[in-house]
């Protein structure tokens, strides 16, 4: 009986993919970038429980198990960097998370047609500015000698202040730059979203006497509450990244005590000094962590009544 429950939904399955050729066609050079960059160098992890020799090759380095595990947990450097991911990644995501709600909203209360194309463009526009840009603008900007903003902070008798090799500003730095950067993205994500309440919710709450406020509280947020989750689980889900290429193109030797994260850190000592199985062993936890998040998440949503990834 089940496999003949099984060959009818195969039967629409086939009829529904020879209809639809053509559709399934285009999204195969995804599937193909998927799968060559994302599932086939999964092999590689296993180096991770090894101690690989670049000579030897994955099959011919010796097994080890999870020592490279025990000395990563029992490295004095383990705790810091794990702080220091964990800090600028909730920073980042308490920013990310409020602000493209609230300027969303903002823009979708705009009633000059030509403003708000010009304020959408402003706030989008960065998004499309890769990092190595961004990042040397920003060094210009905070330039210690020469820079912009010590300049003006000159010109009102202070003295100049190399906010890139201090502790105090490098953190506030690098969250106001992602923000600055990033925050432009989930605004649209959010105005599709609001674009696609019924106008009948907004005339309902007029008539029983609603404000702008109140009308934003009770039927756009619950009306958006799914792609929030959305946004929310598959944020939490990178909660262990923290901004590798921006780190990396900010940060130096003066702020590693509260710049330094699993990635750079993997990087450092992955590449610079080719100890593989060390940094494959801090990349499969970071992983195995954000796994865990996503699925935890996932779970706690769709039990609380609300849609989640799947």
């Amino acid at each position: 009986m089940a496999g003949k429950r099984t060959r009818e939904a195969r039967g629409p399955l086939l009829k529904d993919i020879v209809r639809d050729r053509y559709l399934y066609l285009l999204l195969l050079p995804g599937l193909l970038l998927v799968l060559v960059f994302k599932y086939m160098p999964m092999y590689g992890v296993i180096i991770a429980f090894q101690e690989y020799n670049i000579y030897k090759g994955i099959t011919g380095s010796e097994w080890v198990g999870f020592d490279q595990f025990t000395r990563l947990f029992n490295s004095p450097d383990f705790t810091e960097i794990l702080g220091n991911t964990i800090l600028i990644s909730v920073y980042k995501l308490v920013a990310s998370f409020t602000l493209p709600i609230l300027l969303a909203l903002l823009l979708n209360e705009l009633r000059s047609k030509l403003f708000k194309r010009f304020a959408q463009s402003v706030v989008y526009l960065p998004h499309f500015i890769s990092w190595v840009i961004f990042s040397g603008i920003l060094i210009t900007f905070l330039n210690p000698v020469d820079g912009l903003i010590n300049l003006i902070l000159q010109r009102f008798g202070a003295m100049p202040i190399d906010f890139l090799g201090d502790v105090r500003y490098f953190r506030s730095i690098l969250v106001i730059s992602d923000i600055y950067k990033e925050v432009g993205w989930g605004t649209i994500i959010y105005l599709a979203a609001i674009a696609g309440v019924s106008a009948d919710l907004y005339e309902a709450a007029r008539i029983d006497g609603a404000g702008k406020l109140r009308q934003t509280w009770h039927v756009t947020l619950p009306a958006i509450r799914p792609v929030i989750l959305i946004l929310v689980i598959l944020s939490l889900a990178n909660i262990l990244e923290a901004g590798f290429q921006q780190i990396f193109l900010l940060y130096n030797p003066l702020v590693y005590d509260v710049a330094d994260i699993i990635d750079t850190y993997v990087y450092r000592v992955g590449i610079q000094e080719a100890n593989y199985s060390y940094a494959t062993a801090a990349g499969l936890f970071k992983s195995a962590v954000a796994m865990t998040l996503i699925l935890t998440v996932n779970t706690i949503v769709k039990k609380s009544g609300q849609e989640g990834l799947w």
